[in-house]
């Protein structure tokens, strides 16, 4: 039989560990605990790096703070890695200990890696430029490349777990763990992997960002009350909260999960991306791309929009993107959007009004909240929801206060410029 008449056999994927490094936790289960609590992680920047420029009219962020990776690697490993690269590193080492799974014992070729990052190693990159200009070229690290380059992430944990099978990066930026996720199940899916790390990690939090993120009227300037400056579908929005962090899962077929013993926490049920192709930075006004993402990926979990229970919105915080999402969830979810959770139909959050956004890790991150609701039946609040927009109204968003409701199936989105689109959706296990 030619391959190209060969039957395609689609493994269930599920999740058998995860690990985290947040500016509300420095593991998994803390970031959880921080997000059902409705614990805000931003403060007021703290850093020497910072304080040497003038003119920040945005002062606050959601740096993690009192951490270190000594745990995890040798201060040698350390030096010759961005932060980016540390985030990721102890975020996966969290996740294959949380599996179980000794990879040094499995097939290296049927292992993989799908990562993503929006903007990889800047802080080496805003460094080494001042080095330059100070010192001469000739001061430059030889480490400079590997530090910052977008994949320095994903070939590091791949050589920490001998990863050989399928490996990539995506930089689709604050999509890109959203892609990467959906890369990695695909490899699990159609049997060219039986086991996958994925997720993202960003370090973005650097004067460079910060000032380029200000400039372009993009970031929230509620100095004066940083746990209250991210407020996504609050009518007092005025932009977002640029924050670090990293979070990694490890997929797995059902068949390798089940017969090595694994405890499996959830299924990857379907995954879809998008593009606008309107505008690089502003979604689409009436949320086309968002809407497509959405569809195609309930199409592709092979669900209807009523078997959603919850979705952890995008929900930034900032005046055109919540709007935006709202009216997308309304026109692919229809009356099941309107109906309210206490009747049967949805509910949406948004954990970034805790911890912020933290760019391309931002997908894998609030997939924690989605994988612990189907588990706990608990969805996170959206915190700093005092007034709703009118224009992000009709849906019924947990507000302020953590909902105890069953929730078989939810839907994860992630947005970024360039128009990109991901939506993932993960269920509840039933063996």
């Amino acid at each position: 039989m030619s391959s190209s008449n060969r039957p395609i056999q689609r493994h269930r994927v599920v999740i058998t560990g995860y690990g985290a490094v947040t500016n509300i936790g420095h593991n998994a289960a803390d970031t959880w605990d921080a997000m059902k609590s409705g614990r805000s992680g931003i403060t007021t920047i703290d850093s020497d790096e910072f304080t040497k420029y003038d003119g920040w009219t945005v002062t606050i962020g959601g740096q993690v703070h009192d951490w270190s990776p000594d745990g995890v690697l040798e201060k040698r490993e350390s030096k010759r890695m961005d932060r980016v690269s540390l985030l990721g590193i102890c975020a996966a080492q969290e996740a294959v200990d949380h599996s179980g799974f000794d990879f040094s014992k499995g097939n290296p070729e049927r292992q993989g890696i799908v990562m993503g990052s929006g903007i990889g190693g800047i802080s080496t990159i805003e460094s080494s430029v001042q080095t330059m200009v100070s010192k001469g070229p000739s001061r430059i690290s030889p480490f400079t490349v590997p530090k910052l380059m977008a994949n320095a992430v994903t070939g590091n944990i791949s050589i920490r777990f001998n990863l050989q099978g399928p490996a990539s990066t995506h930089a689709t930026a604050c999509a890109s763990s959203g892609h990467a996720i959906g890369d990695a199940m695909e490899a699990i899916r159609s049997g060219k992997a039986d086991i996958m790390l994925t997720g993202g990690s960003e370090a973005a939090l650097t004067p460079l960002c910060l000032g380029a993120f200000m400039t372009m009227k993009a970031l929230s300037t509620r100095n004066d009350a940083p746990e209250k400056a991210s407020r996504p579908f609050d009518s007092g929005r005025d932009g977002f909260v640029l924050s670090e962090g990293a979070a990694v899962f490890v997929l797995e077929s059902e068949e390798h999960a089940k017969a090595r013993g694994a405890t499996i926490y959830a299924e990857l049920c379907g995954a879809a991306n998008s593009c606008d192709a309107g505008h690089i930075t502003a979604p689409h006004p009436e949320g086309r791309g968002a809407g497509h993402a959405m569809r195609w990926a309930l199409d592709d979990a092979g669900l209807e929009p009523e078997d959603i229970n919850y979705i952890n919105a995008h929900g930034t915080s900032t005046p055109l993107g919540d709007k935006a999402e709202i009216i997308a969830v309304k026109t692919v979810f229809g009356e099941h959007a309107l109906k309210g959770g206490v009747n049967g139909g949805l509910v949406m959050n948004s954990t970034k009004s805790m911890h912020g956004h933290c760019l391309g890790a931002s997908g894998a991150v609030e997939l924690i909240a989605c994988v612990h609701a189907v588990i706990d039946g608990i969805v996170a609040p959206t915190i700093n929801l005092d007034d709703i927009d009118p224009e992000c109204g009709g849906v019924d968003i947990v507000a302020n206060v953590a909902r105890e409701m069953p929730v078989r199936i939810a839907m994860n989105n992630t947005f970024g410029f360039g128009g990109h689109n991901v939506s993932l959706i993960v269920g509840h296990y039933d063996g």
